[in-house]
């Protein structure tokens, strides 16, 4: 739903069927609401209750424990003038529900941001992943003062932490220090794609890093079979997670589950829903779109759907269908 064509595609579905569908969902007039008055109404909703009312919900049904924070831009929007230029989402490893979502406008940033989406979410129990742009010693702390965990990816913004943590992997006597391995192999589309992580807590203590248990060192090996070419990527990262609590293995799985945002919610939102061609701009209405959006992916994905386009076109023309997702029966 793209543009006007989003309020328009609402507004037409509910029109479609007629007084049926009106009176199914508490309308007092034999027709649904126009696209006009759709969009009256999404631009003046208040985003941070109606957010907290979704975000609650999803997290009702989710039991995430691990839950990953990453950003998105709204390129259709950002290029019609909006204020709301980038999402950052808190979305649920495994089922991919979106459980916290706030707007970060042109003049900040995701790290001024991130505090008000911790905020909003039930941290104790859970491992929160983030990619390096986050990885402050503020989100840090943070974490830990709400009995929560992290997992964080460590590149060149963090310098001086990048260097500690290589040089327990690299480092002269890095042979000498206590490690833990483990590896995944998955081949499909064409490729194998190899998986190769080492852990270890020799850097507790001496990092004042807040709550850092743990440090990593994982390398990713692509081959194509066709050509049989080969890529390879390192990457770092920490922990608060103790040995006992997260081995190399689940430390493994919590960084390939972390980029569940991408593919659960981000992807589906661009690619099904044509979030990124979007040019609403009106007041909180960017916003109020892709909180719908998460909500409908939220939904299907909770019942057992897992191709979201194709039911996308099925709930279309099966509006009764569509009703009974959201506990009305016609």
């Amino acid at each position: 739903m793209s543009g006007a064509k989003g309020y328009c595609a609402i507004a037409e579905w509910g029109r479609n069927y007629g007084k049926e569908i009106s009176k199914a969902l508490g309308f007092t007039h034999e027709k649904t609401p126009c696209s006009a008055t759709f969009c009256n109404i999404f631009r003046k909703i208040e985003i941070k209750l109606i957010e907290s009312i979704l975000g609650q919900w999803a997290d009702s049904i989710s039991n995430a424990v691990g839950i990953s924070i990453d950003g998105k831009t709204l390129h259709g929007s950002s290029k019609q003038g909006s204020d709301i230029t980038c999402l950052l989402s808190a979305v649920s490893h495994g089922l991919g529900l979106t459980l916290a979502q706030c707007s970060v406008d042109s003049k900040t940033n995701e790290i001024g941001k991130i505090s008000e989406v911790l905020k909003s979410l039930v941290l104790e129990g859970r491992i929160i992943t983030v990619d390096a742009l986050l990885t402050q010693k503020k989100v840090s702390q943070d974490i830990i003062d709400g009995n929560g965990d992290y997992v964080m990816t460590v590149k060149e913004n963090q310098k001086a932490l990048l260097d500690d943590v290589k040089t327990v992997f690299n480092g002269p006597f890095s042979h000498l220090l206590r490690k833990c391995s483990d590896e995944t192999i998955d081949m499909g589309h064409g490729r194998i794609e190899r998986r190769f992580l080492t852990s270890s807590d020799e850097l507790k203590g001496y990092s004042d890093w807040p709550g850092l248990h743990q440090v990593f060192e994982l390398t990713r090996e692509i081959v194509i079979k066709k050509t049989g070419e080969l890529s390879r990527e390192t990457v770092y990262g920490i922990t608060s997670l103790t040995p006992e609590k997260a081995s190399a293995k689940r430390l493994l799985d919590l960084v390939r589950n972390h980029w569940h945002i991408e593919n659960k919610s981000h992807w589906v939102r661009d690619v099904t829903f044509d979030e990124d061609r979007s040019q609403v701009r009106c007041g909180n209405t960017p916003q109020v779109m892709s909180a719908l959006r998460n909500t409908v992916i939220g939904l299907m994905r909770y019942s057992g759907i897992t191709n979201i386009a194709m039911a996308c076109r099925k709930f279309s023309a099966q509006p009764k269908l569509a009703l009974e997702l959201i506990g009305i029966r016609m």
